[in-house]
């Protein structure tokens, strides 16, 4: 493991997250970018309802989540496997990995809905629960337009009771989460090319956005090796989702 491997790793023990600023350089973001807007203007037309959501259908400008990226388009797909990415999920789960997902997300100005708090271990049904969330910027994110906010060391004490959330997108938060908790939280300022990595088991959320910017964001999972899951109760799952949102006009 290099040097810069071995002082994250330290820290992602510790905290159960890393800030690394300048992930992406310039040239980086912008091809990163311009993939984006070609998967949006010539992919989302094409690609199932259920990996496209909306705050409100009929306006597309109040996009604000797209999931299974990888899975419709070849440019993500072997983006996802890249060392630069891979490599750093390896060293922080100390173990081989298994990419499984490619997600932009976005929090509209002034209509962005806030993100209940949650651990992504909870969906992912995953024993042990090892797992790694990489969230990189796309846009200046700061706590006027809806930045993560992680607890320390929330990774270390298991999962918490989640119960049902109104959100879209975020089907599951945690029941009992208090001011304690709020008192506990540390706001993830960053601008556009840093990266987040949370642990599956972190602790976070995110408040909405009444601002005028956008906050957008991509997000990359990776399960350690070590790590089964268990499918068919995420299938069944998933299922019971789509018929929800489906019902309530969301996808």
């Amino acid at each position: 493991m290099i040097q810069s491997y071995q002082r994250l790793k330290l820290d992602f023990d510790r905290d159960g997250y890393v800030f690394i600023r300048g992930f992406l350089s310039t040239d980086e973001l912008t091809a990163f970018k311009s993939g984006l807007d070609r998967y949006i203007s010539e992919r989302v037309p094409q690609i199932p309802r259920t990996d496209v959501y909306y705050e409100d259908r009929n306006k597309p400008e109040t996009l604000k989540q797209m999931a299974r990226i990888k899975e419709h388009d070849p440019y993500f797909a072997a983006l996802i496997y890249r060392p630069k990415w891979s490599g750093l999920a390896e060293a922080l789960l100390a173990d081989d990995v298994v990419p499984q997902e490619l997600e932009w997300f976005n929090k509209p100005p002034r209509i962005g809905k806030f993100t209940p708090p949650h651990q992504d271990g909870y969906y992912f049904m995953l024993d042990p629960n090892e797992a790694v969330t990489m969230w990189l910027a796309l846009d200046p994110v700061d706590e006027g337009n809806g930045c993560v906010r992680y607890i320390p060391g929330s990774h270390r004490k298991g999962l918490r009771p989640h119960g049902r959330t109104e959100v879209l997108g975020f089907s599951q938060g945690i029941t009992d989460y208090a001011d304690a908790d709020r008192a506990a939280e540390v706001p993830m300022v960053a601008g556009p090319g840093d990266l987040l990595v949370h642990h599956a088991v972190t602790v976070h959320r995110a408040d909405g956005n009444p601002s005028e910017r956008n906050r957008r964001s991509i997000g990359l999972i990776y399960y350690a090796s070590r790590a089964k899951q268990d499918k068919k109760r995420l299938a069944e799952y998933q299922k019971g989702l789509n018929a929800e949102l489906q019902e309530t006009q969301k996808i």
